[in-house]
């Protein structure tokens, strides 16, 4: 994930430390994967690809809980294309723009992407894409570590990257130094992955930068679950797309729609 950066119109100074882990793979054969977050005055490194969980360099701090800030209210009145009652019922009235992440099995670590807008009283697919998702495919009660994608309905709510803010509604934090670190991690293959993301706020919390280590559901659930830019494999949680569609999500999004993200295998998602 980041090293370090600031975010839109705040001021953030770091101290980023050197820290060599093993890993399960070389630089030159690793694959790139989810980032580990910054919390406080440690900075991480983007996470490396670990059989026993997802690890950073500087090592990652365990954090306080917290809470996350979840929308109450009724459910939205119209279904999204793809969503059961039960999934459905998870996006609130006030949500117009929908995002649903889904692959044909539990087990599938890729699928597709469909970007909806709530307008004149229904829902319309604006996009498709390509994308991936766990190597182990997708899993509700997801552990640290364990290569899944959590299942579940999920808001967007902070952005950022390598590159500069490409004009996202979202809240951006840009981070020069990240190449770096990635190639650090991962090879020099990798170091561009982390150019544009967007935070999923699964475990974390939302209005805070995607580097935010904090876990309200504990440390043992994982974290550090970002769309991301694709490297044509399964990852260790995050969801992946080319760098055009997602700067295009990024683009589009609007946070006064209340953006939710509907991830899951495509028989979970229809319940």
């Amino acid at each position: 994930m980041f090293s370090g950066g600031a975010r839109t119109g705040t001021g953030l100074t770091v101290a980023v430390l050197a820290l060599t882990l093993s890993s399960c793979q070389t630089p030159t054969d690793s694959e790139d994967d989810d980032g580990a977050s910054a919390h406080s005055a440690v900075v991480a490194a983007p996470a490396q690809r670990n059989d026993v969980g997802d690890f950073a360099a500087p090592a990652q701090m365990t954090p306080p809980g917290a809470e996350t800030t979840e929308a109450t209210g009724p459910a939205h009145p119209v279904q999204v294309p793809g969503l059961g009652p039960e999934t459905a019922a998870q996006i609130p009235a006030e949500t117009s723009q929908v995002l649903v992440a889904s692959g044909a099995e539990a087990s599938s670590d890729s699928g597709q992407l469909s970007f909806y807008t709530f307008d004149d009283g229904a829902w319309k697919k604006a996009k498709t894409f390509d994308i991936h998702n766990g190597k182990k495919g997708w899993l509700a009660d997801r552990r640290e570590g364990d290569k899944t994608s959590p299942i579940g309905v999920f808001t967007l709510s902070d952005a950022g990257g390598y590159k500069q803010d490409p004009g996202t509604a979202l809240p951006y934090t840009q981070d020069d130094r990240l190449p770096s670190s990635a190639t650090v991690a991962y090879g020099p293959e990798y170091e561009r992955v982390f150019d544009y993301t967007i935070a999923i706020d699964y475990n974390r919390v939302p209005g805070t930068p995607p580097t935010d280590t904090t876990r309200p559901l504990g440390w043992d659930k994982g974290g550090g679950i970002w769309l991301h830019l694709d490297h044509d494999s399964g990852t260790n949680g995050c969801v992946t797309l080319k760098e055009k569609d997602l700067k295009w999500i990024l683009e589009t999004i609007d946070p006064e729609a209340h953006p939710r993200i509907a991830m899951g295998p495509e028989s979970q998602l229809q319940k």
